[in-house]
């Protein structure tokens, strides 16, 4: 998006010196910039994937550190780009090699000029070894466009694709200096507001999984709540069974409620909620 010069959408803050729990997140903060303490509420993927490919460092998914490889397509139109985003929720088992398994009818000649299309895609062994395609991450590295140019073919300043290359390249590196809108939300608000607010923010794109929703509600009125589900989260893996957390709350919920569906989570009250995790960690381990 930065790219082009698209919006990229807001990051969502919340100022507060309110004790709520918190998630580990990707990037590290050495410091505290404000005066004040934010606590990031939504934008937290954007962040991590810019940072991963920026400073061409892995994330850590599911308790494996991968790497974000993103490759920019010299070639590409001028009009507008297709961009192939990473689906972190696909199964370990899947094939990584060149992303093309439900390509299976296209012939190779047919995939090859879709990705002549492209401007970004994720990196797959075979693009990377032809010329006009650069790793995002190692531009980023550097200043300098005479690697690139050069494995490109550009042997000098007359060559009708130098400034053609150079304007790109710059153009990309450019996205390190995209500014984002931050909206802040007031101190006033309480945990509970701002919970509301978050689930509205996040339902309207679908950019979380409905689980994800449900466990900010769950623990803005069950402190603590979550040290409590990784506990057993983590007591599962030990078994041997590593499991997503997701699915412990829909066990959750579904022993709470008699049914799995998360749209009702804002109205089970706490001592419910309790009641029905004690049951349904007792109703895991027997499965187990």
């Amino acid at each position: 998006m930065g790219y082009r010069g698209y919006p990229s959408g807001a990051i969502l803050l919340w100022e507060t010196d309110e004790a709520v729990p918190l998630q580990e997140f990707a990037v590290q903060q050495q410091k505290n910039p404000y005066q004040s303490t934010r606590l990031l509420l939504d934008g937290q993927q954007r962040l991590t994937s810019l940072s991963a490919v920026i400073r061409g460092e892995p994330v850590a998914v599911r308790g494996r550190k991968r790497p974000i490889e993103l490759l920019f397509n010299l070639e590409h139109p001028d009009e507008l780009a297709v961009v192939t985003e990473v689906n972190e929720d696909a199964d370990d088992d899947e094939d990584e090699n060149d992303g093309t398994d439900d390509e299976a009818d296209s012939t190779e000649d047919e995939l090859q000029q879709r990705f002549n299309k492209m401007t970004f895609v994720v990196a797959t062994k075979k693009l990377e070894q032809m010329p006009q395609w650069v790793k995002v991450t190692d531009v980023f590295k550097t200043d300098s466009d005479a690697t690139f140019l050069k494995r490109a073919g550009v042997n000098g300043f007359d060559d009708p694709c130098y400034e053609k290359y150079s304007q790109r390249l710059a153009r990309l590196r450019s996205v390190r200096k995209y500014v984002y809108r931050m909206d802040v939300l007031e101190r006033k608000l309480s945990y509970d507001e701002v919970t509301e607010i978050f689930v509205r923010v996040n339902s309207l794109g679908a950019k979380l999984r409905s689980s994800d929703l449900a466990l900010a509600q769950i623990t803005a009125k069950w402190r603590g709540a979550l040290k409590t589900f990784q506990a057993f989260q983590d007591q599962c893996a030990k078994k041997g069974f590593e499991l997503d957390l997701g699915l412990h709350l829909k066990n959750l919920v579904a022993f709470t409620t008699g049914q799995s569906r998360f749209l009702t989570v804002n109205t089970i009250p706490v001592a419910s909620l309790q009641d029905g995790w004690n049951e349904s960690v007792k109703g895991m381990l027997f499965c187990l």
